[in-house]
């Protein structure tokens, strides 16, 4: 039996369509809504039964970091806490509050450069949902021009769970036997073990029945070195290390090899964004910022009580890197409230490493040898 999205389209359903959008209600072309800075507007609430199929956003303010700054928040079912939180553009797979393209199969930032946010996830509900927008940022938001699609149903089945998504961010630091040295490749002594989790870059945390179904995974490196030697591990329901489903490498969890390098699309993972590939961060190792995106939509992760996602920030996390991701899961209500979101001054990027600054590094490291013509690997163990 087909199971692919066009496999059920010719079905009649004993639904209603309803749309929720930022139309002129005067019949003018002011088709947009305005969120003033520190403002939190509702944008949809939905009484009763149904399921959200579709969401469409395009946003102009001054704020550069507005995609940043603008959080977007889903609650389901009278829940007070809410199973959607956000940052917009991070939601909709736009890392730093950037514009690029993006294209997957459930989410998607499309023309005029990536400022088309787009979701297909559905996302049911029995007894009414609320979506939000809040303005964090010091701007106003001009225009909010936006789409919600959504199939009324006069019940939705019991085993249909409740869509989530959940922001987090880190400044990593090294944790191994080398305290604050950032040993990647072994390049500074013997390659350190690790045999738990507990310093991991977390991306999902939540307690109930369900199945995690993908992230969108944000990486400033400020080293040129690579950082995906980092292991994905899913522990699943409280188990003990190492865990059902332990991976062996950042690019391996992303279906890539060999470190990737390059934008890549495909439906269920790829590269969005890749370091001085058509962007303002020059091309040295993997140096900069770098968006990766995997969807578990063949391959759903599942549990029964409860899963903890993470990732190691490089083998053992041995790096500094400035990390953020969206997760993205289905699961049984009510459902764990999520940690405090960051304030908007906690969540604006750090800026990218360029040029200049690794000639100052240099310049630093000739200096503290005494100048003259260093070529830079003197130090460097004879090959």
């Amino acid at each position: 039996m087909s199971h692919g999205p066009l496999s059920q389209i010719h079905r009649l359903v004993d639904a209603t369509t309803r749309r929720f959008s930022s139309f002129d209600t005067s019949g003018g072309n002011s088709d947009n809504a305005k969120v003033a800075a520190g403002e939190s507007k509702t944008l949809a609430e939905i009484d009763g039964a149904g399921i959200v199929k579709h969401l469409w956003f395009t946003i102009s303010s001054k704020d550069p970091l507005h995609k940043r700054n603008l959080v977007l928040r889903i609650y389901w079912d009278g829940q007070e806490h809410p199973s959607v939180e956000s940052p917009i553009g991070d939601f909709f797979g736009q890392g730093w509050g950037m514009d690029y393209l993006f294209a997957s199969l459930p989410l998607a930032a499309g023309p005029r450069d990536g400022k088309a946010l787009v979701c297909y996830f559905p996302m049911p509900f029995a007894d009414g949902a609320k979506i939000t927008i809040e303005n964090q940022g010091p701007e106003p938001v001009d225009a909010l021009y936006f789409y919600v699609d959504v199939e009324r149903h006069t019940a939705i089945p019991d085993d249909a769970a409740r869509f989530h998504a959940w922001y987090n961010q880190e400044l990593t630091r090294p944790e191994s036997e080398f305290g604050d040295r950032e040993n990647e490749w072994g390049v500074l002594g013997s390659t350190p073990k690790n045999r738990t989790d507990r310093h991991n870059y977390l991306f999902c945390e939540c307690e109930g029945q369900g199945h995690f179904v993908g992230v969108n995974y944000f990486v400033n490196c400020p080293s040129p070195i690579w950082y995906g030697e980092g292991d994905d591990m899913f522990c699943i329901d409280g188990e003990e290390w190492p865990f059902s489903a332990h991976g062996t490498g950042t690019e391996d969890y992303f279906n890539q090899s060999w470190s990737q390098e390059v934008p890549f699309s495909h439906p269920y993972y790829g590269t969005a964004r890749a370091p001085g590939v058509g962007n303002d961060d020059a091309r040295f190792g993997w140096l900069g910022r770098t968006h990766c995106y995997r969807f578990h939509l063949e391959d759903p992760i599942r549990f029964r009580r409860s899963l903890r996602a993470s990732i190691e920030a490089g083998h053992a996390n041995v790096l500094t890197l400035e990390l953020a991701s969206v997760a993205y899961w289905y699961q049984t209500l009510p459902s764990k409230p999520f940690p405090l979101l960051p304030a908007a001054a906690e969540r604006a990027p750090r800026p990218v490493i360029g040029v200049v600054d690794v000639h100052r590094w240099r310049d630093a490291w000739r200096q503290l040898r005494g100048g003259g013509p260093l070529w830079g690997n003197e130090d460097a163990e004879p090959r």
